[in-house]
Order: C-alpha cells, then structure tokens, then sequence
C-alpha cells in the first residue's frame, strides 16, 4: 500500500511490550500493614506501558497491534474484550499459554490523583525472537518498545532499523539488554526514574543517550518540564499545569500520543501535542476514562 495514503487513512504501529490486566481501585490512600480500605470506585483494563500507548494510538485515529504474551487463561477474556473495544489487534507471542497473565492491583489516592502498584512484570515469562509472527512488519509505521520483551524487542527494532521504519524506545526505568535495543531507536522518551549504568541525574542520561546516536532524546518528570534534545540542542518544554485526579498510565498514554503525532509533526511539536493527551488523561479515573471525556 502507498505510504502516503496508509497514513491519511490512519497510521499502523506496532506496540512492543508488557500486557497485564489491571485491577484500579480509587479510595482516600493505600492501606497501612493490617488495615483494610474500601474503594469509592474501580476498574479493570488491561495494562501494560506498551498496552496503553497502543490504545492511544489506536484512540487516535490510526491502527495499532500489540506484541506481547496473553495465552489463553480464561481471565485473558478480560484483557482481549478491553483491546477490541478499543480497537487495538493482538499478536501473542505465546497463544497457547495456560498460565495467568500477569495482573496488576493498583490503588490511586483520591486527593492526589497519586498510585500506589503492586504488579508481576514478564521476568518470568520472556519470550525468545523465534515466536515473532512472520511479516509483523508489513504495513507498519512505526514501532515502540517498552523493555519489557528485550529479545524480541531487539530483533524487531533491529528488522525496522533496516527497513527504514521509526523506532520509539519506552524507557520507565532500566532494564538488563535495554542498550541492545536503544542502539537503533529514532527517539527515546524516557521517565526520570530512567538510569543507565552510571548515570545519576538527567544531563548524565542525555548524554549516554546521546552517544548511542539517538537523536531525539526526552526525559519526563511528572508535573514538571520534559528536558529534551533535538538537533544537537538540549531544550526544555512546559506541561499543562492541571489538578491530577488519576495520574496511573499517564506515561503510557504520552507515548502513544507521540507515536501519533510523530508522523506528523516535529519532535517538539509532537512532545507538546502528547503532553496535552496525558495532563487530558491525568483528570480522569482509570486508564480509559479520558477517552469518554467531552
């Protein structure tokens, strides 16, 4: 298909990662050792960093396809049902998997709009690259990596590198393999809690960033200022200043705005177009709620 007509008609991304259901629960704090709460509200969405920028990307307006492992455990029912309402397609990496996916309890305080998260990530359950589906890459515009399927990130940021597709590497917080991966991205958004070996503050992780040859560079911080570097300029970018209700998959949900807004925009001009997504997302409860919003 033509190039240009594929992204008038809605981009195609590819989302690289970490899929969990979520359990959200909205209650006055977490509780202390032997308290019991009870929540005013609650949720249950699938989740994952990968899972909810594909989500968003798709909310978008363009067409996204997850890879990751969901199996066929009956309460994987929960997490296909979520992403087809949302219109997000699957391509698990392990669909004959018995096992329970992993699941994630969070609780967000009422007050602050802050999470409290206890969750299973997929250290347990890494998938080697011979399980990629053929042709993954077909039609695809772009493709973002969470970490959290390091091998088969890597063989498909490597598989993109040379087909000339643009990578965006996910980086919450570091990962063992991570700088196989970051060698070929286009563009890392990473959150401040995001430390490669020996660096302890943000110009130290631009700079080890930069030295891989990635030539835009993002380090979130919350409320605060994105600390950015675009051709060869470090630079910094004001966020809507909002009072957060739910502030739970707001970084996901920023990167799935970017990899929209990157097919269109410069890179500044796509930090700032995602940044008024996620402080949009930030105001409401849940990972989906934002989307309902009028």
């Amino acid at each position: 298909m033509d190039r240009n007509r594929q992204l008038v008609e809605g981009a195609c991304g590819l989302f690289i990662g970490l899929v969990t259901l979520d359990f959200i629960y909205l209650a006055p704090s977490p509780p202390t050792n032997n308290q019991k709460i009870v929540a005013s509200d609650y949720v249950v969405a699938a989740g994952g960093p990968a899972t909810n920028a594909a989500v968003t990307f798709s909310y978008l307006g363009d067409r996204a396809t997850l890879l990751g492992t969901v199996g066929n455990h009956p309460i994987t029912q929960l997490i296909k049902a979520d992403l087809a309402t949302y219109g997000v397609a699957i391509a698990d990496l392990a669909p004959t998997q018995t096992e329970p996916p992993p699941v994630s309890s969070i609780i967000v305080s009422q007050d602050t709009g802050e999470r409290a998260v206890v969750s299973i990530n997929t250290v347990k359950n890494q998938v080697t690259p011979e399980f990629i589906p053929e042709n993954i890459l077909e039609g695809v515009d772009i493709v973002l990596i969470d970490g959290h399927q390091m091998l088969v990130g890597e063989a498909i940021a490597q598989l993109a590198k040379a087909n000339n597709i643009p990578i965006v590497v996910d980086g919450g917080s570091w990962k063992s393999g991570f700088e196989k991966v970051l060698y070929f991205a286009d563009y890392a958004i990473c959150s401040a809690n995001f430390h490669p070996p020996n660096c302890h503050n943000i110009e130290e992780v631009i700079s080890y960033l930069s030295q891989m040859g990635i030539p835009n560079i993002a380090i979130t911080q919350g409320e605060k200022p994105i600390q950015f570097l675009t051709e060869g300029k470090t630079k910094s970018l004001e966020i809507p200043q909002i009072k957060p209700i739910d502030t739970l998959g707001a970084g996901d949900i920023f990167h799935g705005a970017f990899c929209h807004y990157i097919l269109q925009y410069n890179f500044t001009e796509a930090l700032a177009s995602a940044t008024k997504i996620a402080a949009q997302a930030c105001q409401c409860f849940g990972s989906r709620q934002w989307m309902q919003r009028e």
